[in-house]
């Protein structure tokens, strides 16, 4: 998949905005101003990092140890939490697909109770 087909299918989940807070370099969809997913090159790879539980982390991890890895930019606290693809390896798209789905559904279920509210009314 590419950086503009992740972002076209991200922005199609209710509720999510691109955002650039670090800068032109990258690119991150929010939702209730939470990052569920992050584009960006890495020595002239596409990437893109998404958010999950340690242990969903940790299985995408061993599934495709050589293309997921650790969440690339992230303080070692956060790692076990986001994980970052390489879209030029063997992860398949359905594959990143859920990995959006999944990670969007992360995110809003560890949104307050009243943000989830807003959500489902917008």
């Amino acid at each position: 998949m590419t950086h503009g087909e992740i972002l076209r299918y991200c922005l199609g989940k209710k509720g999510a905005y691109r955002d650039q807070p670090f800068g032109d370099d990258s690119v991150c969809v929010k939702v209730k101003k939470r990052i569920f997913a992050q584009l960006f090159f890495l020595k002239g790879e596409p990437m893109f990092t998404f958010n999950g539980d340690a242990l969903t982390g940790d299985l995408y991890r061993k599934m495709y140890p050589d293309d997921v890895k650790r969440g690339y930019h992230c303080p070692p606290v956060q790692q076990p939490y986001f994980n970052t693809v390489n879209l030029k390896g063997s992860v398949p798209d359905e594959e990143i697909l859920h990995m959006i789905d999944s990670s969007y559904e992360y995110v809003v279920s560890r949104l307050t109770k009243k943000l989830q509210k807003e959500l489902e009314s917008e």
